[in-house]
């Protein structure tokens, strides 16, 4: 069987995943980490790391259980993705 290796992170994943956790961020609000990430059915600790950019790309799934617990279309997630590559 083969053995799957992940590209390393270039610097655009990295800036990519800063632009998401801001976002994040801002969408939350005042409400805090424990509530947000009980929401969404992730640990306040994974949520942490996505924010500041520690998790840069994070699995899909997260990403659209976040959204939904913000009320965050999709949408608007991948403007951050698709307003470089237009650029």
């Amino acid at each position: 069987m083969a053995c799957m290796v992940r590209p390393p992170l270039t610097e655009l994943d990295h800036e990519r995943g800063n632009r998401l956790g801001a976002l994040l961020r801002q969408a939350r609000g005042d409400r805090s980490m424990t509530e947000v990430a009980a929401t969404a059915g992730i640990s306040p600790e994974t949520l942490r790391k996505i924010e500041t950019g520690r998790v840069p790309t994070p699995a899909f799934f997260t990403i659209a259980a976040l959204a939904a617990a913000l009320g965050i279309s999709l949408d608007v997630l991948a403007e951050i993705t698709t307003a470089e590559r237009a650029a």
